[in-house]
């Protein structure tokens, strides 16, 4: 669209004296323009798509209700005095939702004194599973390793 064509000169721009031809050649522009558009549009929207793809390849759709007990993942940005050491925790919990404020930030009821904000964004957070959830219902390895706290290297 930018370098499909030549951009027009004084030269291409001084009036013909024909005017049935003049005619015939701005409708043929016209046509030409529009087509332009037309690719650029497609090509804009199917890259688009594709970015919205590879965008949400990795995002998980998590809903939590206020009651449910969550891990909170301490990051090291937020929580600077928690985080001095690589030996300390990396994440705390259990804690309480307390609300939705949108599909992807919880009010959650810090345990504790932080210094921060109680809202959390869905990437910090996971459910947290206690003894008495079935088994049955986890479908991912990861997250019954974790439950028995059990790591790659410890399994060696």
């Amino acid at each position: 669209m930018v370098y499909g064509t030549n951009p027009c000169t004084p030269l291409v721009l001084t009036p013909i004296c024909s005017s049935t031809k003049f005619i015939w050649e701005v409708d043929k522009r016209l046509k030409e323009i529009q087509e332009l558009h037309a690719k650029g549009r497609e090509r804009i929207e199917k890259f688009n798509e594709h970015n919205k793809i590879q965008a949400n390849k990795h995002r998980r759709d998590v809903q939590f209700k206020p009651g449910d007990l969550v891990w909170i993942h301490l990051r090291n940005e937020r929580f600077l005095s928690k985080r001095r050491s690589k030996l300390l925790p990396r994440s705390n919990g259990p804690s309480e939702v307390l609300e939705k404020i949108n599909p992807s930030a919880y009010k959650v009821d810090l345990l504790g004194e932080y210094g921060v904000s109680a809202t959390f964004n869905v990437a910090d957070l996971r459910l947290y599973l206690d003894e008495d959830d079935d088994l049955r219902n986890l479908t991912n390895l990861s997250k019954l390793r974790e439950m028995m706290g059990i790591t790659p290297r410890s399994c060696l």
